[in-house]
């Protein structure tokens, strides 16, 4: 499959990593151990997925964290079967490692740097030689096509830690950051279905605060999908317009408080900085508006409006089209 076809498979599903997707789509075909660095929100998991279904490989998911052990990761003996008829392979249950390995599978790590020293140390063997060697089972041999695909914080987020050595020589490392912002609005527009105003205010938000000097940690992409579905809910709950700033501001702050993370030296809080940056986004839609020259500005909704073919106003955030509503 070449590059055109690997987009054309993925379709809409990965938006604006195509570079990423070819490296990892590269890795998986040669039998690379691939890590995937970058902050949540980024799409790793997602990107994945994708190129997984069009290469029409399997994947194990594991979800990393610190309570993630070599036993849950590898597989384990029952009790139960063990005391009937002792260690043999029918008291023996897989875990995704061993699953993965035996049926060529792509193992996918979430959280590598969540995860314990030890239980990453069975991993090492694995990759490096192709075998997992279980006391009282014997020696699982990974068959063609076994990959260990691993999603990475940054290393300064909450709960993290530096990765070994000895597993970071033994896999690949692809970055993957942030989209640009046609693109992030894409996301928004085509996830959430969002009139195209409004998901430019979301990822106005969403953006702005990860550059904002008063927050430690931004919101990913998906705090502005969650402030169109809530916003546009909302409208409908309260007969409103959505871009009504008191809707925009409630949605916002419920989508973004809990993902936004202020400096703990600074005074201000969370909900102080999301209502600055709405209040910034809607001056620079009002700008953008003002700005333009009249034969065009004529073809310009105003706020909270979609001007159709007809020409009559329709609330924004209620198109006519079902998709637009879908999740």
């Amino acid at each position: 499959m070449g590059g055109n076809q690997l987009h054309d498979a993925l379709g809409h599903s990965v938006v604006g990593l195509r570079r990423e997707a070819e490296l990892l789509a590269a890795a998986i075909r040669q039998g690379c151990h691939v890590a995937l660095d970058g902050p949540p929100g980024t799409g790793k998991s997602t990107l994945l997925r994708a190129i997984a279904a069009a290469e029409g490989r399997g994947v194990q998911f594991v979800e990393g964290n610190a309570e993630l052990t070599p036993a849950r990761l590898i597989g384990s003996h029952d009790p139960a079967l063990v005391l009937d008829g002792g260690y043999t392979a029918q008291a023996w249950s897989d875990g995704p490692l061993a699953a993965a390995m035996r049926a060529g599978e792509l193992l996918y790590l979430e959280e590598l740097n969540r995860i314990p020293e030890e239980t990453l140390n069975a991993l090492i063997t694995a990759m490096a030689e192709g075998e997992l060697v279980v006391p009282r089972l014997g020696t699982i041999r990974a068959a063609d096509g076994f990959v260990l695909v691993a999603a990475m914080n940054p290393y300064d987020a909450v709960g993290t830690a530096r990765v070994s050595q000895a597993i970071a020589d033994r896999m690949c490392r692809v970055a993957i950051g942030y989209l640009d912002e046609p693109s992030e609005r894409l996301v928004v527009e085509q996830v959430a279905g969002a009139a195209p105003p409004l998901a430019t205010i979301a990822v106005a938000i969403a953006r702005g605060s990860r550059t904002h000097r008063a927050v430690r940690t931004g919101s990913s992409v998906r705090g502005a999908l969650d402030m169109v579905r809530l916003a546009d809910e909302l409208s409908q709950i309260r007969d409103a317009e959505w871009s009504e700033r008191v809707v925009l501001l409630d949605a916002a702050l419920a989508a973004m408080s809990g993902r936004i993370q202020v400096h703990e030296d600074q005074e201000r809080t969370v909900e102080e900085v999301i209502a600055e940056l709405l209040d910034a986004a809607l001056a620079t839609g009002s700008d953008d508006r003002a700005s333009r020259p009249g034969p065009e500005r004529s073809q310009v909704a105003p706020p909270g409006r979609a001007t159709p073919a007809n020409g009559s106003a329709a609330p924004a955030g209620r198109p006519a089209t079902s998709a637009a509503r879908s999740r």
